[in-house]
């Protein structure tokens, strides 16, 4: 029993083995597919119609609010109710979020309308589909423990990553290959076209068993829950925070569009491909992972990895060549796979089963949540000190971060993920 136990540990593809694991990748890939190729043809349209930094980082300021906003309670809900029925309802919100933005970059739909009233209802929608991701989190991170035993949590960890990575490389490239060949409109058709896969591989999984637990606590106590468990959790608390001011201040990818047009000079097409580049780097991170698990001093690497993602921002902002721009985010991509992987397994391996919901919506908050707050971060630095002088600032301060957590934290450097 010892020996198949070890065998299965050491197999790189025993996920992959379990076939309802298979349809949640599915779930997972085409999710941030769909919503990466989306946010890409929004960030491209916005800047079409304004040319403005701070009209981009809008677009992540009306995400993030009902993301931070609705997190604690979507959490809470998320833990007392059945997980697969409220990943339909997220699936089928994001479906009529994608018809109406198709609506609103269709010329003839909006004939006479003004410039203004036109963004503010694609702002109106990303909001809506904030609400809709303060569900999608946690019940998709409370979904993998549920499809996946215990002792392979490190590995569904990397595979679901993988997934993750994958369409957030595919969504952006493809997001600006369609827009060059198909014009914004029909791009946003394709879109809503995408998210049926998950809804699909959905109703292939069998609905599965809710592991709350009431133990007479009031509304407050249980909602406030999972940000006590994180807090007291200091592991937990290190990695989120060390990963929310890393994205935070080093969002340079929101401001891609400004770049390739004003600093690389370059079109859609080349745009797409610097929108996927750091995908592409997390991506080649993961599948050496699934190999080479991260076993010997995995705190340590960690904040190697971010050090040297706020190098890579550096980099980028200072650079006007397009090859050396787009090597410093595929470089920052494959450390920022090494951050992932390690949170995520931290958080499987660390976290109640009838808590999964709410710690995976604070995660949301604090850690989801920083890439469009730091696209708003951006937006707004960019507007007061400069498009590039932003994003060199934003790397700085991602290396002041990890220094700081290196001093301050012991937990960190002497991290263990043996489950």
């Amino acid at each position: 029993m010892e020996n198949q136990e070890t065998t299965i540990k050491n197999d790189p593809y025993a996920s992959l083995r379990l076939p309802e694991f298979n349809y949640y990748l599915v779930i997972r890939f085409a999710m941030v597919f769909a919503l990466a190729m989306q946010f890409t043809i929004i960030e491209w349209k916005v800047n079409a119609l304004t040319h403005d930094p701070f009209a981009l980082g809008l677009i992540g300021l009306a995400e993030v609010i009902p993301a931070v906003l609705v997190a604690p309670f979507a959490g809470h809900i998320v833990d007392k109710r059945e997980k697969r029925g409220l990943l339909i309802l997220c699936v089928i919100a994001y479906i009529l979020m994608g018809l109406g933005l198709f609506l609103l970059t269709w010329d003839r739909a909006v004939a006479g309308i003004s410039i203004r009233w036109v963004l503010n209802m694609i702002y109106f929608l990303v909001f809506l589909g904030g609400v809709a991701r303060a569900f999608l989190s946690p019940a998709n991170f409370s979904m993998l423990a549920l499809i996946v035993p215990r002792n392979l949590y490190a590995n569904g960890s990397t595979w679901s990553s993988s997934a993750w990575q994958i369409g957030g490389m595919a969504g952006p490239a493809l997001g600006g290959l369609f827009i060059y060949l198909f014009g914004i409109h029909w791009s946003m058709l394709i879109v809503v076209g995408v998210f049926l896969a998950p809804l699909y591989s959905l109703i292939k999984i069998k609905p599965k068993p809710i592991h709350y637990k009431p133990q007479g606590e009031g509304f407050f106590d249980g909602l406030t829950k999972g940000m006590r468990f994180v807090w007291k959790t200091k592991v937990v608390l290190n990695a989120m925070a060390l990963d929310m001011f890393a994205v935070l201040f080093g969002g340079a990818v929101s401001m891609l569009p400004i770049f390739a047009t004003d600093v690389l000079h370059v079109g859609s097409l080349e745009f797409g491909f610097l929108r996927a580049a750091v995908a592409v780097g997390s991506l080649t991170t993961m599948f050496i992972l699934a190999y080479r698990p991260l076993v010997n001093q995995p705190g340590l690497k960690l904040l190697a990895a971010v050090f040297g993602f706020g190098l890579c921002i550096i980099v980028f902002g200072l650079s006007t060549s397009f090859v050396l721009s787009f090597l410093a985010l595929l470089i920052s991509g494959v450390l920022d796979g090494i951050s992932v992987i390690i949170r995520q397994t931290i958080l499987q391996l660390k976290t109640p089963d009838d808590m999964r919901g709410r710690v995976a919506a604070v995660s949301s908050m604090f850690v989801g949540s920083s890439n469009e707050l730091g696209a708003f971060e951006s937006g707004l630095a960019a507007r007061l000190i400069g498009l590039v002088p932003s994003v060199v600032f934003g790397g700085c301060v991602t290396l002041g971060v990890v220094i700081t957590t290196y001093i301050i934290s012991p937990a960190m450097r002497k991290l263990d993920l043996k489950p």
